[in-house]
């Protein structure tokens, strides 16, 4: 699922190409929209909430997108020739550009006084002007004995972490992806680095942690199962690291069923908790 910085940057390309220009064609490709038209209409802003889009035009609507897990948005000039793909979920142009969504997770149109519908549960934004690290951490403590890797991801809590940055930021800062969030030494500052990781790579494509842009060399853990530490050279170490899951013992550090689901989790808040492969160096991340 794309990161927060990801998504911040498809916001900024969406607004360059399509704020202040009239829309000359709008092409939904999902059932539910086949016949909205929004041709006419005046794109006034393009603004990622989190992990979620929203653009808004005249009339007080707003398309709300998702990425999910494998969605992108192409922006292109309208001279060139549109690609005929059945991947493609909406098309939004003017005379100048033409913006195509693929494989969009979500695609809808709401009011735009109704947005805290879709957005309203999400924690602060990181990379949204209105980031309240104080808030963050107050969220994120109202959880103690939830792992850290999985109180990093839910959106609740702070907005725009996915799974890279949940296993950069936790080597970085020594955590153990399984040790509860309320015995993290100095919570404000590993909240702190999550943002600022995020700031640092969201004019860029791709996610680079260490400094290197040399391919292969962006993470410190991600993706790196089996490999060794940059730093210490310790096998590093992958789990499945989802609500319900907690590693075992043993060299594969194989996940088993525990109950660390938070009470109260709604099918669709947790769809960003899905779920996911963690990497972590035992000797970098001791296990508390």
């Amino acid at each position: 699922m794309p990161e927060g910085d990801t998504v911040w940057h498809a916001a900024k390309r969406l607004r360059e190409a399509l704020a202040g220009r009239v829309l000359t064609r709008s092409d939904f490709r999902v059932p539910r929209y086949a016949t909205t038209d929004l041709t006419g209409r005046q794109v006034t802003e393009s603004l990622s909430r989190g992990k979620h889009l929203l653009t808004r035009v005249e009339g007080g609507l707003t398309v709300h997108t998702h990425l999910k897990m494998e969605g992108r948005w192409q922006v292109r000039p309208v001279t060139g020739r549109m690609p005929q793909s059945h991947q493609i979920r909406l098309v939004l142009a003017n005379d100048t550009w033409q913006a195509a969504g693929y494989l969009l997770g979500v695609v809808e149109v709401l009011p735009t006084a109704k947005e805290a519908d879709v957005v309203g549960h999400l924690g602060p934004d990181l990379l949204g002007p209105d980031w309240d690290a104080g808030e963050a951490v107050r969220r994120l403590m109202t959880g103690p004995q939830r792992p850290a890797g999985e109180a990093f991801l839910d959106q609740r809590n702070l907005a725009g972490v996915g799974n890279v940055y949940k296993c950069e930021l936790l080597f970085l800062r020594g955590i153990h992806p399984w040790r509860p969030v309320g015995e993290i030494r100095d919570l404000p500052a590993t909240v702190d680095l999550a943002r600022r990781l995020l700031d640092a790579n969201k004019d860029r494509i791709g996610h680079i942690t260490t400094g290197s842009r040399a391919r292969g060399e962006e993470h410190w853990v991600y993706g790196r199962g089996g490999r060794r530490c940059r730093r210490c050279g310790t096998l590093i170490l992958r789990a499945d690291h989802g609500p319900t899951q907690t590693p075992t013992q043993g060299p594969t550090q194989s996940p088993t069923q525990g109950p660390t689901q938070a009470a109260g989790q709604g099918s669709t808040q947790a769809a960003d908790l899905e779920a996911r492969i963690t990497f972590w160096c035992p000797h970098c991340q001791p296990q508390p």
